[in-house]
């Protein structure tokens, strides 16, 4: 990607990106191990498993959402839609 013409601002943005990336997808593979295995409770039916992984679902993606990494209605609709499949239990 980076070619021998890019100025030096140029390449630091370039090494900036890919670390800011690197660190996102970090996040945003543990958002996604938290929703997951809070869905997996509430489809066997384990109302208080599902309650405690909600919470650290919950906490996580506030986190994010705070450092912008998905944006503050995304994390809501998903907090929203966990809490409304735990209700159903």
């Amino acid at each position: 990607m980076a070619s021998i013409n890019m100025k030096k601002a140029g390449l630091k943005a370039l090494r900036q990106s890919k670390k800011k990336e690197a660190f996102n997808d970090k996040i945003k593979a543990g958002l996604e191990y938290f929703i997951k295995k809070c869905r997996q409770a509430v489809a066997n039916k384990n109302k208080k498993e599902a309650q405690n992984l909600y919470k650290t679902a919950v906490k996580s993606l506030d986190k994010a959402a705070q450092k912008k990494i998905i944006k503050k209605n995304t994390a809501a609709r998903l907090k929203s839609r966990l809490a409304q499949k735990i209700n159903a239990l």
